[in-house]
């Protein structure tokens, strides 16, 4: 079969804070803008990437009660509901970047016990975006 990514999904509340992370500061192309005000769906990629990432309003799914609603927006406070992991050849680079921007640092680059080197901060919607180094 021959069956690749095509997009994947990560809940934005404020789609302007979240096209200064992904575009701005990551550096990343936009493809698609479609909505308004909050009600926004922006697809984003780093340049010539076969894959893109879907930022979108949380809790849209149809018949979701409101309970669920508050779950999910709990979930995305906590950090909890969204999360990507993306690698680049320079996680130091990156990480001094991302780090004076004044993004969220959760975890500094680190050696990792299954033979990994990574970092992860919060882009501005609490989603966990962890970066390694290739």
């Amino acid at each position: 079969m021959d069956i690749n990514i095509h997009a994947t999904f990560l809940p934005h509340t404020d789609p302007e804070a979240s096209l200064a992370f992904y575009r701005d500061l990551l550096g990343w192309e936009v493809r698609v803008d479609v909505g308004q005000g909050t009600m926004r769906w922006i697809t984003v990629a780093p340049v010539g990437s076969a894959t893109s990432v879907v930022l979108s309003p949380p809790a849209m799914a149809e018949g979701l009660t409101d309970t669920q609603k508050t779950a999910i927006a709990e979930m995305i406070d906590a950090g909890s509901y969204g999360y990507i992991q993306l690698s680049t050849p320079d996680l130091d680079g990156v990480f001094d970047k991302l780090q004076a921007s004044g993004a969220d640092v959760v975890q500094e680059p680190t050696e990792q016990p299954w033979g990994s080197r990574d970092c992860v901060f919060r882009d501005p919607a609490g989603n966990n975006v962890r970066i390694l180094q290739r």
